[in-house]
């Protein structure tokens, strides 16, 4: 078992963020996280990666389990994490390769020196994702796509068992974005990959990798299962409350209005 929510809430205040979340993902089930802004995903990311903790239910991650193990550091080099916001947080002096090279210690920057092994760890990911030619580039230089590609790199130097991509594609043009989802893609179909939590709120981002899917609404879980069952125009018009149809090409949806 890769995570196990059972009957998670989260409340803050006298606000309810999530309410009685049951949740689990198996190993080689790539999940999609699907759900509009203010949904609670963001919360749900924050307790799988131990930054925070549920007020009621029990909550299990990589065999660590919430209130029995100790968490923390040992639970997140264990996690790839790839989000816009860690972009902003890079010391502009660094380029790509220190970047990747940082994924190795789970810091920002480079504070102790890094193995050949490591070194040769981090030029192998940054061929793979197609980055090696601005290697040597600042960090702070490239265009958001190269920076996302640079990130999932850094975020693999650890071989985590599990890979969290929290609405990676944002701020791309659609060129961009379909490089980076082919990337993605590339790299769900390896024989160790990591298991996959992709994080969106655009249907069509849903690569065939995905074959699971969590619809999340106002904290609370409207569906999930198989991607085909849940991505489907009698789901999603009950989610939205808004007749919706949905349209297969080429493994990937798109989402219609209907008039």
């Amino acid at each position: 078992m890769v995570l196990c929510f059972d009957k998670v809430s989260l409340q803050r205040d006298d606000e309810c963020i999530l309410q009685n979340i049951n949740w689990s993902i198996e190993k080689g089930e790539h999940w999609v996280l699907y759900g509009l802004n203010g949904s609670g995903k963001t919360a749900i990311l924050n307790i799988i990666n131990a930054y925070s903790f549920p007020s009621t239910g029990n909550v299990s991650v990589l065999g660590m389990e919430f209130g029995k193990t100790y968490l923390g550091e040992q639970l997140r080099k264990k996690i790839g994490f790839v989000s816009s916001s860690l972009q902003e947080k890079f010391y502009p002096q660094n380029n790509a390769f220190e970047v990747v090279l940082s994924g190795a210690f789970a810091s920002i920057g480079l504070y102790e020196t890094p193995t050949d092994e490591m070194r040769e760890k981090a030029i192998t990911l940054l061929e793979e994702f197609g980055c090696s030619e601005y290697a040597n580039r600042r960090y702070s230089t490239l265009s958001q796509g190269e920076k996302q590609r640079v990130l999932i790199a850094r975020s693999l130097m650890t071989e985590p068992l599990l890979l969290i991509l929290d609405e990676p594609t944002n701020g791309l043009d659609f060129l961009a974005q379909e490089k980076l989802l082919e990337s993605i893609n590339n790299l769900a179909n390896k024989r160790n990959e990591p298991t996959l939590i992709y994080v969106t709120h655009h249907l069509n981002e849903i690569l065939p990798v995905f074959n699971k899917t969590l619809l999340l609404k106002s904290g609370q879980i409207f569906a999930s299962g198989n991607t085909k069952d849940i991505i489907a125009s009698n789901v999603l018009t009950a989610f939205f409350n808004l007749s919706v149809e949905v349209k297969w090409e080429n493994q990937r949806p798109t989402l219609l209005r209907k008039l």
